[in-house]
Parts: structure tokens; sequence; C-alpha cells
């Protein structure tokens, strides 16, 4: 009862209506933690991060938050401070992220959270917290699509591998780590002041959206791209589709410019080419924890500290409108204890 009504801080975004027009905006509210949504495990985070989709939901999108007053944040990493399941102790340190945390489930950007232990993954020997809030779901989805890749078969001598939405976090840390794998990385981009990041970060060549669009309109394009990692969806996909190589693989994340892409079926009986769907937020659990063990060993991202910048709550809502309006670059952690 005690620990029911104890107080924490927490990122609400309301909703009100002006001019007739719903306004949403947030502030740090106190809140208890009685007033969680019920769940097997309470977690007290150390660190969160921002993701286009905590946005998204900061906006008042109803396509990915329900109803209002709403705490986002769809990553969590913390220690376990109550636990009604036999897999996890108090004290454990664990990473939650996907399924519906911070969408229609109060999320990340808060001092609590509580969830179902379906949710909940060991963090992994040889990661901090703070670390595993660097990747959160960007760096969980880069690897997922890096393994669709490896299990499809590609490999650094096939050739260039191309990755768009490239200053992004799944975009930043698929370059990381695919450099780090020994590919050849070409980062594709709409920020061209962002070239020496991109170098720093492990990528081999920069070219804009416009030099891969080039020629788009015909069914086939030369092949240059042994693979590519995909966040953008619309025309740039269908691009990439029509220039990859023979027996070539793309892995899609994301809709960042259209959910819908212009395409026919010449590169996929032609060139016998690959469209590979990436989901990560109700993967298998057990691919879950195999990816992030992989993260903590033979896949950690390097420049990681390149990347990422930590910030506290007072920064929270600016950093949520410069990811809205496209300026965001790599990832931004959210220290819910600052």
């Amino acid at each position: 009862m005690v620990m029911a009504q104890h107080l924490f801080r927490a990122f609400e975004v309301s909703e009100r209506v002006q001019d007739a027009k719903p306004v949403f905006a947030g502030r740090v509210v106190q809140k208890r933690i009685a007033d969680l949504p019920a769940g097997d495990v309470l977690i007290r985070l150390a660190f969160s991060s921002l993701n286009y989709k905590d946005a998204l939901s900061a906006s008042g999108n109803r396509g990915v938050t329900r109803s209002y007053p709403h705490v986002p944040g769809i990553d969590a990493a913390g220690t376990l401070v109550h636990c009604a399941d036999a897999r996890f102790k108090v004290g454990d340190a664990v990473i939650v992220t996907g399924h519906d945390l911070g969408m229609n489930t109060a999320g990340g950007f808060a001092e609590y959270i509580r969830v179902p232990a379906d949710w909940v993954v060991p963090l992994p020997d040889g990661m901090t917290l703070q670390q595993s809030m660097a990747l959160g779901t960007a760096g969980l989805t880069a690897a997922l699509c890096v393994d669709k890749l490896l299990h499809n078969g590609l490999t650094p001598a096939q050739g260039d591998v191309l990755v768009t939405g490239a200053t992004g976090g799944v975009g930043s840390i698929a370059v990381a780590l695919l450099g780090k794998l020994g590919f050849a990385v070409t980062a594709c981009t709409g920020k061209p002041r962002e070239t020496d990041y991109l170098h720093a970060i492990g990528a081999r060549h920069v070219i804009s959206r416009e030099e891969v669009m080039q020629g788009s309109a015909k069914p086939l394009l030369t092949p240059r791209w042994a693979g590519a990692i995909d966040v953008a969806g619309g025309e740039l996909l269908g691009a990439i589709l029509r220039s990859l190589s023979e027996g070539g693989s793309v892995a899609c994340c994301g809709l960042v410019s259209a959910a819908e892409f212009p395409i026919t079926t010449y590169p996929f009986i032609l060139r016998g080419v690959n469209l590979l769907g990436v989901d990560s937020v109700r993967i298998d659990h057990g691919k879950r924890r195999e990816i992030w063990r992989k993260l903590a060993a033979q896949w950690q991202v390097p420049h990681l500290e390149i990347m990422g910048k930590v910030i506290s709550f007072k920064e929270l809502e600016s950093e949520l409108e410069a990811i809205l309006e496209g300026r965001g670059k790599g990832r931004r952690i959210l220290d819910v204890c600052a």
C-alpha cells in the first residue's frame, strides 16, 4: 500500500481543444505507482530513449496512441523493484522494448513502469543500462535487419550495401554495425551536411536520395546494391528493388516516406531479388533475447558515443519536435534520474 502511493515523475502528454481543434502538449507531472497499469513487473527506470513513434505519440497521432493523457516512451531500461514472475527477481537489470509500451500503455518517459513479464528481457552481460538505450528499439530493429540479410546469404564479398535514412536512429546503427561486420556501406541521406558524421560511424560512401532515385521510372535499373536496409518505403524502396543485384535483398523496416511503393514483378522474376519484412514490436521472445545478446557481444555497435546524446526531461519536448521535423540525428537517451 505504501509503494502504491509512491510519487514519481513522468512526461505526460495531454489534449485540449483550441479554436475547435485538438492541441497536444507534454509536461512533467507527479504520478503515483497506483496510476500505472496492471502488470507482473514493476521497474524503476534509469534510462529511456527517443524514437519516431514517440514523437508521433507526443503529437497526438491516433494511429499510435488512442487516448490521452498519456506517457510515451517505447523503450525502457532499469531495475526490478517488484516481480510476480519466477523468471525474474528483485534487483535484476532489464530492458523493455516493443509490444504496447509507450503506445497505449504508459511508457518509458517516467521513473517507473509496470508491464507484463513477457515483455521483459534481461540486460545481457557486457552491456550497461545506458548502452541498451543508446540502442533501444532503433538498435534492435537495425540488428534484426542485418540478421535477416545475413540469413538470406549476404556477404561482404557480394558488394555494396545501401542504408537509407542513414542519419536517423535505425540508419546510424545499421551503418555502424554493417561496417563492423566488414561490409562496404553506402549511406543514403537527405542531409548532405552530415557527410562527415556518416563517414565517422562507418559509411564508405554517402549519396543523396535523388541519386538512388535516378531513372526510377524504368522497370529495372543498373544493378548497384548487394543488399539494403530501408526505413523510408515509398518511391525510394521501389527504386532500391529495381537496382538490387542478382539475388540481392532489402530489409524493409519503416515507412518514413510512404507506406505504399511502386514496383513491378520484373526485379523479382528477372533478378530473383528479395523483399524482407522486419518487425521489432512483436517478434518472438527468444529471437529478441538472441539479438540483445549479440548486441552485447560479437555485434557490439561501434561509435555509440558519436551517435548518442544523453538528455533530461527538460530537453525532451524540443528533441521530440526535432524528430518530427526531420532534424534528428543519431540517438537521444533520456536519463530519467536527471
